[in-house]
């Protein structure tokens, strides 16, 4: 993967050198590293450039970041790959339930980073799967793959700063209230290496907050929106006020035969964008599985 960037220097800037500059840019450590091991990585008036240099206004700079392996270990496996957008810096894809986001032990060929593999070696590009917003293996919906280091740390630190908003759509248990704010630390459950709980003695903090959509059949369809992202937040939030996700076979395992996943769908991104800084916003629909569940017209 091959991507160039370039910037014209003005007076607001010129006093910076390169890599105070490269760093108000997003650039991370190991991305001017890895500029400073790459032949021509930078580029002052055409000039290869060490990272020290002073700037003056006029100056064009021009960085080159080459990635010429993929990552190792990922094995390309064709699978449907659902790209809702894509460009040079970024792709948001629309995951489907039952797909792990990386490999594991048990899942060494039917994971997203198998499909996203494929995808770029069937057009022989070198990629580095990076993908910056995770989900549980069966809650379906969108999230982030960078495509570059740069777009990447950038998308990372975003991400930690709180600033990738994130929506979702849950089928929960009994009759919502309206909206509401569950603000209660979580923490791994004691002899489990998967589930969580809400220990306000060990946890960490974790805010999400709700709205009903809609209820009936005893259920209710919820907006939820993420403040922070612990793991399985709102499996375990919902459960904890009395409302578990049906399906889940970990926090609900009583609710099975209405839906075989937890009913979770990631919805709606909305961020800016890591390089021009436009603000984009995606939606996605409820999955099928999630729309069959009798709650009469859910969406």
């Amino acid at each position: 993967m091959k991507r160039i960037f370039s910037w014209k220097i003005d007076l607001a800037t010129e006093t910076m050198s390169i890599e105070q500059f490269l760093r108000t840019h997003g650039c991370s450590h190991h991305v001017l590293t890895h500029l400073k091991r790459t032949e021509c990585g930078i580029l002052l008036n055409g000039i290869w450039a060490y990272t020290n240099q002073k700037l003056k206004a006029g100056d064009q700079l021009v960085i080159r970041v080459i990635e010429e392996e993929s990552s190792p270990g990922i094995l390309p496996v064709p699978m449907p790959l659902d790209i809702i957008y894509e460009d040079e810096d970024l792709m948001v894809i629309n995951k489907e339930r039952d797909t792990p986001i990386h490999p594991s032990v048990n899942n060494h060929e039917n994971t997203l980073a198998n499909t996203v593999m494929y995808y770029f070696s069937s057009q022989n590009i070198p990629f580095v799967y990076r993908c910056i917003n995770r989900l549980d293996r069966d809650t379906s919906g969108l999230l982030i793959i960078a495509k570059n280091m740069v777009s990447g740390a950038i998308l990372s630190k975003m991400s930690s700063d709180r600033k990738i908003h994130r929506e979702y759509l849950a089928i929960v248990e009994g009759e919502l209230p309206p909206e509401g704010t569950i603000d209660a630390p979580i923490a791994r459950t004691d002899g489990s290496a998967i589930m969580r709980c809400v220990d306000f003695e060990r946890g960490e903090k974790a805010v999400t907050h709700f709205r009903c959509v809609k209820k009936a059949n005893g259920l209710s369809l919820a907006s939820v929106r993420l403040e922070t992202g612990r793991t399985h937040q709102i499996r375990v939030h919902m459960k904890y006020i009395g409302h578990p996700l049906i399906g889940d076979f970990l926090y609900n395992p009583d609710s099975m035969d209405l839906i075989q996943r937890q009913a979770l769908h990631s919805s709606r991104l909305t961020f800016c964008h890591p390089i021009t800084g436009e603000t984009l916003d995606f939606t996605s629909d409820l999955p099928e599985d999630m729309k069959q569940v009798p709650l009469d017209h859910l969406i």
